[in-house]
C-alpha cells in the first residue's frame, strides 16, 4: 500500500538492525521528541536537514574516532 518492503531481519534477533535501531533512537532523543511537527512534509523537512546538515557533517562518532560520517568516508574515500 505504502510502497515499503518489510524488515529482513531474522525473527527474534534483534541485533540484525543494531545500526539502525542506535540511529532511530539517537534521531528520537535529539529531533523527534523535542519538534513539533505541524505537518508529515514539515517532520520530513525537518529530519532531512537534520541528517544532512548536522548528523552527516557535525556530529561526531565514538564507532568511527570521533569523526563525522562525512570525515570518515573521506578518510576511507583517500586511504582506497
Amino acid at each position: 500500500k505504502y510502497g515499503m518492503q518489510g524488515s529482513m531481519s531474522r525473527k527474534g534477533n534483534c541485533y540484525d538492525n543494531a545500526c539502525i535501531e542506535s540511529f532511530h533512537s539517537v534521531l528520537k532523543k535529539e529531533l523527534v521528541y523535542l519538534e513539533k511537527f505541524k505537518t508529515r512534509k514539515e517532520a520530513q523537512s525537518k529530519i532531512f536537514e537534520y541528517i544532512e546538515f548536522f548528523y552527516n557533517h557535525k556530529r561526531v562518532h565514538s564507532a568511527i574516532g570521533y569523526l563525522t560520517p562525512v570525515q570518515y568516508e573521506q578518510m576511507y574515500d583517500r586511504a582506497v
